[in-house]
This record gives structure tokens, C-alpha cells and sequence, in this order.
């Protein structure tokens, strides 16, 4: 190996070290600040109760405090800022996954009843420990969870945050998953049992089914809803913006091919789009209709599941995916085209447009 080649390695692990420290650094700036900010809404909470309960008394409290750290501290501190602080604290406070974290963490602080020399070393270690595990728990930026914040329910709440730190979703990606209503989607195809598991470990992907969506939310396309469009353009304008379908397909997705040909008997058979998903490790077909599904669709896609299953899936490799997503279907055509106990084959609606979270439940529901 040459040494301006050996250099060159050299340089090219100094500067991913390098790279990692400082994203560590990042997070714990970010972490730190954030713990900072859920202190002082607790002061202001406790403060509060200390006082009178009275609306007004609050406020004054809010105004007074801002005062004085804007003339000490600078820009930063206004009332609506430390509101924010506040809001933060009550919220998270309550939440059931710090709770539980701090039980853990609390159930350590019933050593201190011995020796007061020793009590008091051990309660400043624990006031640290728990310290730390607050500001370990605090993994997004505060520009997150004031977006978070947002979200009144709990368990929806809890799902945003989950995925946003799984898969390193800047705030822009976790206000289009919000917009585009990612766990009503989830959640609505889901029994109780589901929806509870959504909120305390996200989306989990344990066969086909999990990584289906209905429907699914191309509003990044800028096509408009109707049907003067057609399906190549359709096509196109997925490849053009991938990232951002991959983003809505979901997790572990990667691109393989577009208008896949395969034949047989002298015939060339076209699949729109071939991805793989990492997770299942198997491959997924995805076919593009504009207007009505019809059965026929169906039994394409069957051929094709059928084709990569017998000719192109690996030994070690799970069965074949197949999606159809189509701007309308029938959902008894689908239940009689397809077997009582299909995993592989799945129909879709797709949206064009960004509906309400209400439109896209009426939607679902209408299913």
C-alpha cells in the first residue's frame, strides 16, 4: 500500500472520529439544555403552588421572572419562552415513560435512611444519578418537543417522540409524519393491544402487514388529486423524489429498480417499482394504478410475487411483498380476489394531497 494511500485512510478515520465526537457533543449540549429548560419549569410550577391559585398570580410570576434574566442573561427569557418551560415540565412530568424511569431511579434513595454522614453522601449521589438520568432521557432538540408539546394525546405524543429519535428525524420530518397523521394511519389498523405497543415502542415491524399503510400520503409529489395525470408521470415524479418516498414507505426500505422486466413464454411483464426491506428481508413490489383497483390488477400482482418468490429470492430470504397502490378501490374485490389467509399481497389507496387528520380518519373508517 502506497503512503499517500495510507495517509489518505489515516485522514479518513481522524475525520469520522472527529465527526462522531462532535455529534456527541451536540447531543449532550442539546440534552443538557433541554434538562435545563424542564428545571425551570419546575421552579415556575412550584413557585406557583406555593402562592396563591389564582390565574393572575402566575402570570406575574412569568413576568417578573422574565424581567429580571432578560436585564441579567439577555435575549431568550420572554414570558411566552418561560410559559413554554412550564408547559414542558407539566407535561412531561407526567409522562408515563419518565415515571417509570424514576421509580427505577427513586427506588435507590431508600438506602439513605443510615449514618447521616453517609446518608448525605449517598443523597447527593443519587441527586446526581437522577440528574443524569434526566438529562439522558431528553434525547431531541428543545425545538422538538416544542412541536411535541403540541400533541394533547399521550400515546400519540409518545410515538412521535419514539420514532423521531429512531430514525433521526429533523423537526421539518417529524412535522410532515405528524401532518400527514402517521400514527392515526398505524394506529387505526390496530387493535388496543397495537396501539398500545405504537406509543411505547413505535412501529415495529414484525411481518408484511406492520409496513402497510392505508393510505398512503404523497403530498410531496405536487400532483394534483384529480386524474389528469398519468401514471408514468406518477412514476416519474416518485423516482425524482425519493428520499421523500422512502421516507413514507418507512423503515428499513431501499430502492432496487423501476419498470423491472421479467419474462416468460417470449412475453415482457413490467413491475413500476422494486424496493427491499431490510427488516423482513424480502423483497417488495409495488404496481401504480390511477383510478379504480380491479381484480386483474390483483392477479398481476400475484404473477409477479410468484415469479420472485420461484426466480429471484435468495435461500435465507422471506416470501415476496407485493403493493398495489391505486387512487380508489372496492375492499370486497380485494377480499374475494385474494385468499382468506394472504401475508404477500396488499392494495392501497394513495393521496395526492395533504388530507385533515378528521378527513383521513373518516377516510379509513369508510374502509
Amino acid at each position: 500500500m502506497s503512503k499517500k494511500l495510507q495517509n489518505k485512510e489515516l485522514f479518513q478515520q481522524v475525520v469520522v472520529l472527529l465527526q462522531n465526537a462532535q455529534q456527541q457533543v451536540l447531543r449532550a449540549v442539546n440534552s443538557t439544555m433541554t434538562y435545563t429548560y424542564f428545571e425551570i419549569g419546575r421552579m415556575i410550577v412550584e413557585e406557583e403552588q406555593n402562592g396563591k391559585e389564582r390565574a393572575e398570580y402566575g402570570k406575574q410570576i412569568l413576568k417578573g421572572l422574565s424581567q429580571q434574566l432578560t436585564n441579567e442573561l439577555g435575549k431568550g427569557f420572554s414570558v411566552e419562552s418561560l410559559d413554554r418551560m412550564r408547559k414542558f415540565y407539566k407535561i412531561y412530568s407526567n409522562s408515563s415513560s419518565l415515571t417509570r424511569i424514576l421509580e427505577i431511579v427513586n427506588s435507590s434513595s431508600l438506602l439513605t435512611n443510615f449514618d447521616n454522614a453517609i446518608s448525605q453522601s449517598m443523597t447527593r449521589e443519587f441527586e446526581t444519578q437522577k440528574t443524569q438520568t434526566l438529562i439522558s432521557f431528553f434525547k431531541l432538540t428543545w425545538t422538538h418537543y416544542t412541536f411535541l408539546m403540541r400533541i394533547d394525546d399521550e400515546k400519540e405524543r409518545s410515538f412521535y417522540e419514539i420514532e423521531s429519535e429512531k430514525h433521526n428525524w429533523s423537526v421539518r420530518e417529524l412535522k410532515r409524519q405528524y401532518d400527514s397523521a402517521l400514527y392515526t394511519r398505524l394506529a387505526l389498523s390496530r387493535d388496543r393491544e397495537g396501539v398500545l405497543k405504537l406509543s411505547e415502542e413505535g412501529q415495529i415491524i414484525e411481518k408484511p402487514k406492520d409496513i402497510i399503510k392505508d393510505p398512503y400520503i404523497l403530498e410531496f409529489l405536487g400532483l394534483p388529486e384529480l386524474h389528469n395525470y398519468s401514471k408514468s408521470e406518477l412514476e416519474q415524479e416518485i423516482i425524482n423524489k425519493l428520499e421523500h418516498f422512502l421516507l413514507e414507505l418507512g423503515e428499513g426500505f431501499a430502492f432496487v429498480a423501476r419498470q423491472k422486466r421479467i419474462t416468460f413464454d417470449d412475453k415482457h411483464f413490467y413491475i413500476d417499482l422494486v424496493f427491499y426491506n431490510r427488516v423482513l428481508k424480502s423483497f417488495v413490489l409495488i404496481d401504480l394504478k390511477i383510478g379504480e383497483l380491479k381484480h386483474q390488477d390483483l392477479g398481476q400482482m400475484q404473477m409477479y410475487v410468484n415469479y420472485y418468490d420461484r426466480e429471484m429470492r435468495l435461500e435465507g430470504e422471506n416470501k415476496t411483498i407485493g403493493i398495489v397502490l391505486c387512487q380508489n378501490k372496492s375492499d370486497l374485490v380485494v377480499e374475494y380476489t385474494l385468499p382468506d389467509n394472504n401475508e404477500q399481497i396488499f392494495a392501497s389507496k394513495y393521496k395526492t394531497i395533504l388530507p385533515s387528520k378528521e378527513d383521513l380518519i373518516k377516510l379509513i373508517n369508510s374502509k
